[in-house]
């Protein structure tokens, strides 16, 4: 009897500590994003500049910072174009000076930052045998340097004020390690667990951390990422997947998902059914996933060179990618700023 009633007791006080927290979960509060002040991190090209629109649209003000002064102001110009008030700041950011500076830029000139978007980033595929030290200190430095640059420097007025939305773009790569991207998925885990860890200390303050972890979206930045080994053929492999519907999501759809776990104040936000279902996949069989993985290893594309040097997209192209298959994301790449004046993929 008495070890029934300590059963119920326990149950009871998992029960109530369960709707406690989804309590606390229904009470966070919605956010505005009108008349906010928004830095995109990596906001040129690609996503970062689909939520630019996305956020101009609901009457924030952007700032965007980039290395590339030419594709900032071909984004600034499009989006004044739409009405929208926008700051550009070339920066680079594994540079913590250029970061701290380009916050101080829109400080002074916008007004405080209210959201803090980190998207910055590069994708380096390849076999592992390729992958060098540099990739790997390269990946971390814009995939967690980079955001644990930005937040120590827009956090301590965000926690005067009592309130902040951050957005870390990480990826489903940073929640299953996929072959041929390692330095790609050792630095998105690093960020995943950065941006998760941040979160728990920084709620109390009024400050919402949301990490997102998207699968394969049409961003049309298949051109600009970069490619080792057989370069033709990982970039043939990527861009087909990345433009097939039952593998990817529009860019558009992915920055409204985003804005919206934003708003809400989500903790974490995994984009795609597919990502979805293996991440939960993963989580529950790991060495199930391991094996499929190892199995989906032996089908990529073998080095076939020692050079470890890499080649853009747009340096991969042959005979299979660009194609009818790969219009959609080739259209997205025309769209979203990832080609220069005097480039085409055709």
């Amino acid at each position: 009897m008495e070890k029934n009633n300590k059963i119920i007791l326990g149950a009871a006080a998992g029960i109530g500590v369960l709707g406690g927290l989804a309590l606390l979960g229904a009470r966070r509060p919605g956010y505005d994003f009108g008349n906010k002040i928004v830095l995109i991190v990596g906001g040129s090209r690609g996503l970062g500049l689909v939520m630019a629109r996305e956020f101009i649209a609901e009457g924030a003000r952007v700032a965007l910072c980039a290395r590339d002064a030419g594709e900032l102001e071909r984004a600034a110009a499009e989006l004044r174009s739409a009405g929208g008030e926008v700051l550009t700041s070339i920066c680079d950011a594994k540079n913590q000076a250029d970061i701290e500076r380009t916050i101080s830029d829109v400080r002074s000139t916008l007004g405080p930052i209210d959201v803090l978007v980190n998207n910055s980033g590069i994708i380096r595929v390849g076999p592992l045998e390729l992958q060098t030290q540099e990739d790997f200190e390269e990946a971390m430095q814009l995939h967690f340097w980079a955001p644990y640059y930005a937040m120590q420097a827009a956090l301590p007025e965000m926690k005067r004020r009592g309130s902040g939305r951050i957005i870390n773009i990480s990826s489903f790569g940073g929640k299953v390690a996929v072959p041929h991207l390692a330095a790609y998925c050792a630095s998105k885990f690093a960020l995943v667990g950065l941006s998760s860890a941040m979160r728990a200390e920084l709620v109390k303050h009024g400050i919402y951390v949301t990490t997102v972890c998207p699968g394969l979206m049409r961003t049309g930045s298949h051109i600009n990422a970069e490619f080792k080994g057989q370069n033709e053929k990982e970039f043939a492999l990527f861009s087909i997947v990345d433009a097939l519907p039952v593998t990817s999501v529009s860019a558009e759809n992915a920055a409204r998902q985003i804005l919206d776990a934003a708003r809400r104040g989500k903790a974490e936000l995994t984009i795609s059914v597919q990502a979805k279902l293996a991440v939960r996949f993963n989580a529950m069989f790991p060495e199930t996933t391991a094996g499929m993985l190892e199995l989906v290893d032996r089908f990529l594309p073998a080095p076939g060179t020692s050079d470890p040097s890499a080649r853009t997209g747009l340096e991969s192209t042959s005979s299979i990618s660009p194609s009818f298959v790969t219009s959609a994301i080739d259209a997205a790449a025309e769209r979203n700023n990832e080609l220069k004046p005097n480039e085409h993929i055709y």
